[in-house]
């Protein structure tokens, strides 16, 4: 079986670079020859630090008086990222801004359900 981010990559010519964060392990993979792509050690920070913290104060919040948290979606200046929790920690996607965003959110969550870091769909 393909990694994580080998199937995305296949799955979606607009998915640009895809992290894994789970239980402190970091696995980084980036679309090969990607234009405007972000310092590899601003990625590393980012999914260590920033994207941790995001999940922590936008889970409780959901948690209050919202239904609880699914996703985050962000959009940075020249992609969108997509943080998702899963088991363990968290898939981080980086995409295209001219992608189609439902679809492209419903392709990570169905490779993540396949690689067993999500539940099945009920």
């Amino acid at each position: 079986m393909d990694s994580l981010p080998d199937a995305l990559f296949r799955a979606a010519p607009e998915i640009r670079y895809v992290a894994l964060y789970r239980h402190g392990e970091l696995q980084l993979a980036q679309r090969p020859a990607l234009r405007d792509a972000s310092a590899t050690e601003s990625d590393r920070y980012e999914e260590l630090l920033v994207n941790p913290a995001l999940l922590v104060l936008t889970r409780q919040r959901g948690s209050i008086d919202c239904g609880g948290l699914e996703y985050v979606l962000v959009r940075y200046g020249r992609f969108f990222q997509l943080v998702h929790p899963v088991d363990g920690g968290h898939v981080s996607v980086a995409i295209e801004p001219d992608a189609d965003l439902p679809a492209l959110v419903d392709t990570v969550r169905d490779a993540a359900r396949a690689y067993g870091l999500l539940p099945a769909a009920t």
